[in-house]
């Protein structure tokens, strides 16, 4: 049995998000349908975690097992991206060591988040649309306190059945990119809805209506209802998956 890692964007706007639902297409999915057509044998495809319905990513992985004839890594990503949706793109398939995990063996996981203070139609379906400017630099001391912190309650959808919501946010950042504010979090692991619901809260802060001293009373209220709304996925984009070297055959 041979294991691989496939890498993949997507746009999520016509998603319901990376997982299998009983209600809807998702981008697991349509994935996996493809590769079984393809390579005449039924395959599941495991991801390195779920993006929430009209999220996007630009370097997803998933990893498959494989036990018949052997293929081309570069023949199969030339055959999915002819098959699948133009919506979905793969970049490479590597093969991995067999006990490398796309999820387990993952070591952080980058996500960026644009918010927009002018109207734009060529970035509205990517881009957050405020009608004030944020403050960067407030939003930036509370990204250090969260860094201080690592139980995330407070950001999680309720529900969600993890055993813990212990995180290790090992950077946070506001910076402008082409006259977007851009946000940048890379952690060891995410919960349900938590990118969206840091976002919705620091920007809270970059009108004005929160401190640091209101963070730190949100995170350790371990309470969904202190945090601010979740802002809207479709500004949300999955930017990298990181591993080990030693995954790689």
């Amino acid at each position: 049995m041979s294991r691989f890692f496939i890498t993949l964007s997507y746009n999520g706007k016509n998603y319901a998000g990376w997982q299998i639902q009983p209600n809807g297409m998702s981008v697991q999915q349509t994935l996996q349908e493809a590769l079984s057509l393809i390579l005449r044998s039924e395959v599941k495809v495991v991801g390195a975690g779920r993006t929430d319905a009209g999220v996007h990513a630009r370097g997803m992985v998933a990893h498959f097992d494989w036990e018949g004839d052997p293929f081309s890594p570069g023949d199969l990503v030339c055959k999915l991206n002819n098959f699948l949706p133009k919506d979905i793109s793969l970049s490479a398939v590597r093969q991995v060591r067999p006990d490398a995990h796309a999820r387990f063996s993952a070591l952080s996981r980058t996500y960026k988040y644009y918010v927009a203070a002018a109207k734009d139609p060529f970035l509205h379906e990517y881009t957050y649309r405020l009608f004030f400017q944020p403050d960067l630099e407030a939003m930036n001391l509370l990204c250090g306190v969260l860094r201080e912190y690592e139980d995330f309650t407070s950001f999680s959808k309720l529900h969600t059945g993890v055993k813990t919501n212990i995180c290790r946010i090992e950077h946070a950042r506001w910076e402008m990119e082409d006259g977007l504010s851009v946000f940048t979090v890379r952690a060891d692991r995410f919960l349900r809805n938590m990118v969206r619901a840091i976002v919705g809260t620091l920007l809270e802060a970059g009108r004005g209506r929160l401190n640091e001293q209101g963070l730190r009373r949100i995170i350790e209220a371990r309470n969904r209802g202190e945090a601010g709304d979740s802002a809207p996925g479709h500004a949300l984009f999955l930017e990298r998956v990181a591993y080990p070297e030693a995954v790689w055959m």
